[in-house]
């Protein structure tokens, strides 16, 4: 069976890395009217009016405003960039920019999905990754918004991106009636909230470990066999989630830590009724938690974030 997640990835942009210090190349891509202009501060970007359906604004480079330009490269020969503006230039009450959760349901299945992920991305890069970690220097932007240099000491920053697994936890005959998918709320999210569980990889281990560790550091509950599903960038602020599928080998609850609010074991049944009354709430459909929950279910769900 074909993961459903592999069927809501897109194709991706061409981001054009030769040409990232081709200085009249770039140049020449911003002087056409054509190219397309994406406006992010921090975690924040332009959408199009006030309403909370507005999607990305994307404006000629002559409409954009003044600030750090970023190559994100180019689909169906239109060449696409951003414009990092300091995040206090922008208001918090500013309902002309969006946040990068607040966008994704205007770009939920659009190819401008894969663009929006690496303009935040960048932006959320930048405006934490101000000094060099080295000699302490501030550090300049080059490379077309991709690397970040150090005047005195010469090193260099790239992109960091920081691995986390993501995972439906099975227990049961598989497709039988009794068979249960473990999910997990924080106290933070609204009543009736629900997701799989995930947590940040360690130096050392394997991602299977990752998920074993996770699982049971949360819930108690201990992992056996563990395979791949899938994976989704996620720049919230820098991951790249790693979907998984994992078999318990036990049930019995115990929070160790204090991630989470509760945690709930939900049969076939128990999920589509709860989510049908909306006494369970799913992640949103863009994500990978809401597609490892529908694979391991076997239909599309009701209700999301």
């Amino acid at each position: 069976m074909a993961h459903p997640h592999e069927s809501i990835s897109l194709d991706p942009h061409d981001r054009q890395g030769v040409h990232r210090r081709d200085r009249a190349w770039l140049d020449a891509r911003w002087e056409d009217p054509a190219t397309r202009v994406l406006a992010v501060a921090g975690g924040r970007a332009r959408r199009t009016g006030r309403d909370e359906g507005g999607g990305p604004a994307w404006v000629a480079p002559g409409e954009a405003p003044d600030g750090h330009r970023v190559l994100l490269g180019e689909r169906d020969g239109t060449t696409y960039a951003a414009v990092l503006l300091d995040p206090s230039a922008v208001a918090e009450d500013d309902r002309s920019w969006a946040s990068l959760r607040e966008l994704l349901p205007a770009v939920e299945g659009h190819p401008d999905a894969p663009l929006v992920l690496h303009a935040v991305g960048i932006a959320e890069w930048v405006a934490v990754t101000r000094f060099c970690p080295r000699c302490g220097a501030g550090l300049e932007l080059e490379a077309a918004g991709h690397e970040l240099a150090c005047p005195r000491c010469g090193r260099r920053q790239f992109p960091r991106t920081d691995a986390a697994v993501i995972m439906l936890v099975r227990h049961g005959e598989p497709g039988s009636a009794e068979e249960r998918c473990l999910l997990g709320r924080q106290a933070a999210w609204p009543e009736g909230r629900f997701s799989t569980l995930a947590g940040f990889y360690e130096p050392g281990e394997t991602l299977e470990d990752t998920v074993r560790r996770e699982v049971a550091e949360e819930t108690g509950v201990r992992v056996g066999q563990v395979e791949y599903f899938g994976n989704q960038p996620w720049p919230l602020p820098a991951s790249l989630m790693i979907g998984m599928l994992a078999e318990a080998v036990t049930t019995e609850i115990v929070r160790v830590d204090d991630e989470l609010e509760d945690a709930r074991w939900f049969t076939r049944a128990e999920m589509a009724e709860q989510a049908a009354s909306g006494e369970l709430v799913l992640p949103g459909g863009i994500s990978i938690s809401r597609s490892l929950v529908e694979h391991w279910y076997g239909a599309p769900l009701p209700g999301s974030w």
